[in-house]
């Protein structure tokens, strides 16, 4: 009883309190680390520290819109609205999680159709919300985001893509990059030119989490597995990707970062620096001084900190808010 008091009332602490907006651009599709960074959102929702306004799919597999749909409608959110990215040639289902959660979990979701643009649910977010105020979390490839960037004004808003971001954009989240300098998968697979693109017009503060300090941290293991619901869409997500065994928390380090109380305890944040891109993709962290016009900063362990608490405290959050 004093356990559930407790979460009770820092949740209506955090309510009380203006709540982070947040807008998640995900690939939920071959990797499972996005399944558990869209639950941790939830579960940051649940505690009234943030407000999750949509969730833009930046994906070519037919089932990850539906896959991200069923997760909303599990954690009671089924209107949170969808973005995909429909400006696609071919889509298929690769993954090996995503239509087997659409199938096995309720969601109203069922076509491309019921989604909007990516692009244009961007805007529409943006522009519904207040000046300076919107955290973009992006755990994929940045197509999307390059497109609201690259968007004109239209029955929204006479405002550019960049003119809404100057104007409703607070900061940028990114799961991209290998640092101090290398070549990743979000940054170069399948759409290098976009993230060229995005560094070189993104004027405002971002933040990049590397894959080198996500790879550290192994969530999804025997300890998640013996103690989440097998009815919560994480635990077949687990499931069908590995059978627990672990895997790196790439995505998660991202979403953390919003709750900048535990983030610090856990990762230094290096703002003297910037990152440059390659057309290819390759990216590399300059360090000691910042380029004109940028606010880059990076992310790292913490001297000292053990990466196994890290994804306990990952594990952790989901499991308090496991069951709908």
């Amino acid at each position: 009883m004093k356990i559930f008091f407790l979460i009770f009332t820092l949740g209506s602490i955090m309510t009380s309190t203006a709540q982070i907006k947040v807008i998640l651009d995900t690939d939920i599709d071959s990797d499972v680390d996005d399944v558990q960074a869209l639950a941790m959102l939830h579960s940051y929702h649940e505690l009234g520290m943030i407000d999750l306004l949509g969730v833009v799919v930046t994906s070519s597999d037919t089932f990850s819109y539906q896959c991200v749909d069923a997760i909303n409608t599990y954690y009671q959110r089924p209107d949170i609205p969808v973005g995909f990215l429909k400006q696609q040639k071919t889509l298929n289902n690769f993954s090996k999680y995503t239509k087997q959660i659409s199938t096995a979990f309720p969601h109203d979701i069922k076509s491309t159709n019921q989604t909007t643009e990516s692009a244009r649910l961007y805007r529409k977010l943006l522009i519904e919300s207040e000046d300076n105020s919107v955290i973009i979390v992006t755990i994929g490839h940045l197509t999307s985001l390059q497109n609201l960037l690259q968007s004109e004004g239209d029955d929204l808003s006479p405002l550019t893509g960049k003119e809404l971001v100057a104007e409703k954009a607070k900061k940028w989240l990114c799961m991209g990059g290998t640092f101090p300098e290398g070549k990743e998968a979000n940054f170069y697979r399948p759409d290098p030119a976009a993230t060229f693109y995005c560094l070189e017009n993104w004027n405002k503060e971002v933040i990049f989490s590397g894959w080198e300090v996500g790879n550290q941290i192994l969530t999804g293991g025997a300890y998640l597995k013996s103690r989440l619901n097998q009815d919560n869409p994480v635990y077949l997500g687990y499931e069908l990707y590995n059978k627990f065994a672990g895997r790196p928390a790439w995505d998660q380090v991202a979403v953390m970062l919003l709750d900048e109380a535990t983030a610090l305890n856990y990762f230094d944040i290096d703002y003297k620096g910037y990152v440059t891109v390659q057309r290819d993709g390759s990216n590399k962290w300059h360090s000691g001084k910042r380029l004109p016009g940028t606010h880059h900063a990076i992310v790292s362990i913490k001297e000292g900190i053990d990466p196994k608490d890290i994804a306990r405290t990952m594990d952790d959050l989901i499991l308090n808010f496991n069951s709908n």
